[in-house]
């Protein structure tokens, strides 16, 4: 279906663009036959009696002789293409000389007027001489000069028109193919085909557009997949809270469970599941729209840091995991929103905990250095597959979906983190460590 509509693109284009080229093509042709026949009609250069060269002869023969005596002589042998269509006529009606031929059968008799004939009268010093006689298919010697250039003329423009049309189609198809492969492929994004792609081809701006969208089809794909699985694990988080509350409060309506503590309880902490998750949501989404606030001023890294290792150290021992601050040996303040910078810390050190197994380290690593203030949690965990490391903060994803559905979150910890990071003019990073393990870290400009 996408071929077909190619195709119709790519013939709709080429006939545009060789409509174009014709177009130029005739408007050359018709200016250079204009401009020709503008010249040869011109009245004053052609018509003009004065400027006829039959005129000319006749009158200066006449004047150097005193009458027509002989008058044959001005046709010379094989030159007498513009007596062909003429007639000279004395003055008492008699045919003097009858199409450049002497011995033509009129020569002697009376002029008979036609319609179709033109009579020019011969003059010398305002008296008049005779007269010369045009056929209606007179055409002057200019005329004719002109007209045999006008041939070789003519040819010399239409074989450039046809190589211009030639080129012009070898140049079309060069640009036509590529655009009409990126017309189509933005057709079948518009209609929610993302997997649309177009072959690399053509100029050095074709390329780079069809390059562009490329990446823009692509990242489009990758949002809409993502967008995807976040709507199936948000359902999935919101599905499980939601069952153990409809079965609790199910069996106590019905009597199958009493109305104490030991089982509304169960059903109020998945309440507080489904508040995080909704907070968790409502959070990146003002995070991303940059409308959240932040209230910095100075704080030391290291005591936000010891403060976070504090509040998780119990969970870390029910784990059996080793837990551990290693703080710059100076002050490490930069000026920043202690309570969000606190929720990130506490992101990092949360997912670490999830994923490094039992007796493993966890070391929250406190840097200063180049201007730069640096947090780092380095865990003992499995790590991160390379190809993914790229894309671990982007919200909409998470890797090893069974896994991260057994250790809980919604996998929205890190893009939360990212977005409170960049908002307060740092960066976060990701990468694994040669020993084993991940280090996420996140740096802001020293106070």
């Amino acid at each position: 279906m996408r071929n077909d509509s190619v195709r119709s693109i790519q013939t709709r284009l080429f006939l545009l663009l060789l409509r174009a080229f014709a177009i130029v093509v005739a408007l050359i042709l018709v200016i250079i036959f204009g401009l020709t026949t503008y010249l040869l009609s011109t009245p004053a250069r052609f018509n003009s009696p004065d400027r006829m060269p039959l005129v000319s002869s006749l009158r200066a023969y006449y004047m150097g002789h005193g009458s027509w005596n002989g008058v044959r002589i001005i046709i010379p042998v094989g030159e007498g293409r513009d007596w062909d269509n003429a007639m000279l006529v004395g003055l008492d009606g008699r045919v003097l000389l009858d199409r450049g031929s002497p011995a033509s059968p009129l020569v002697g008799s009376m002029y008979v007027p036609s319609g179709d004939n033109r009579i020019v009268p011969l003059q010398v010093n305002g008296a008049t001489i005779g007269n010369l006689v045009l056929t209606d298919t007179y055409v002057p010697r200019q005329v004719n000069s002109t007209l045999g250039l006008l041939a070789p003329v003519g040819f010399l423009s239409v074989f450039p028109a046809i190589l211009t049309l030639v080129i012009g189609i070898f140049l079309v198809r060069r640009m036509v193919n590529p655009l009409a492969q990126v017309i189509a492929a933005a057709g079948s994004v518009a209609h929610g085909d993302f997997s649309a792609r177009v072959p690399v081809s053509g100029p050095d701006d074709l390329r780079a557009l069809s390059d562009s969208f490329n990446h823009m089809a692509a990242s489009l794909e990758q949002n809409d997949r993502e967008r995807r699985d976040m709507l199936a694990d948000i359902a999935h988080e919101l599905r499980t809270p939601l069952t153990v509350m409809r079965g609790r409060l199910e069996g106590i309506v019905d009597g199958v469970y009493p109305s104490n503590a030991e089982h509304i309880v169960p059903a109020l902490e998945e309440t507080y599941l489904l508040e995080r998750l909704v907070e968790d949501l409502r959070l990146l989404t003002l995070a991303e729209s940059r409308q959240l606030h932040f209230e910095k001023s100075r704080v030391d890294l290291n005591d936000l840091a010891r403060h976070v290792v504090d509040l998780f150290q119990a969970e870390a021992e029910d784990r059996k995991i080793a837990l551990a601050l290693e703080p710059a040996s100076a002050e490490a303040a930069a000026l920043l929103d202690s309570q969000r910078t606190e929720q990130v810390l506490g992101n990092l050190v949360a997912n670490a905990l999830r994923y490094t197994p039992e007796s493993g380290s966890i070391h929250v690593v406190v840097e200063k250095a180049e201007g730069q203030v640096v947090l780092a949690v380095n865990d003992s965990g499995p790590g991160i597959p390379e190809d993914d490391l790229p894309r671990i903060f982007n919200r909409f994803w998470r890797g090893e979906k069974s896994r991260s559905r057994a250790s809980g979150g919604a996998g929205l910890g890190l893009a939360i983190a990212r977005q409170l990071v960049e908002a307060q003019g740092g960066s976060i990073s990701a990468r694994n460590l040669p020993e084993g393990g991940l280090q996420v870290r996140f740096e802001f400009p020293a106070a």
